[in-house]
């Protein structure tokens, strides 16, 4: 009985702690990791920790998975955003017909989340692997909110 209270007690610390945390709701993610972002965002990117997830009503349902994102001069823009439109086979008309695999677009500029380079910074995409962009394309859908922090 006292395995259950000592758990009952454990959790109840969770989440008060770890989903209203500073009075904001975020997403308790797989290995402890907390998503910096609110409850609302479908995906969640942290320019900082180069981590990105997937979150459904404030629970992470993936990640965090490490990404890369825009180089200097060509930034990732922080904010909230919604997903614009997806395309599973793009090709980049801007950078020479540039493959952008499981692209899902979230601003009005171009910037997606996409397969590509986890070594190289980006154009202002966020690159994932190709495991992890195709997750995010199969989830996300055209509405869905993306947040990103710095």
């Amino acid at each position: 009985m006292g395995n259950r209270r000592a758990s009952a007690l454990t959790v109840a610390a969770l989440v008060v702690g770890g989903v209203f945390a500073g009075g904001v709701a975020t997403a308790q993610a797989t290995g402890g990791s907390r998503s910096p972002c609110r409850a609302s965002a479908k995906a969640c990117v942290s320019l900082s920790t180069k981590q990105a997830w997937l979150q459904n009503n404030g629970t992470t349902s993936y990640g965090p998975v490490p990404i890369t994102s825009g180089k200097p001069g060509s930034e990732t823009p922080t904010g909230i955003f919604r997903v614009e439109w997806k395309d599973a086979h793009h090709l980049s008309t801007e950078f020479n017909n540039a493959p952008m695999p499981n692209s899902v677009f979230f601003t009005k500029t171009g910037v997606a989340f996409h397969e590509g380079s986890l070594k190289a910074q980006s154009n202002g995409c966020v690159h994932l692997s190709t495991t992890a962009a195709k997750r995010f394309f199969d989830t996300l859908n055209p509405g869905d909110e993306v947040q990103v922090v710095s």
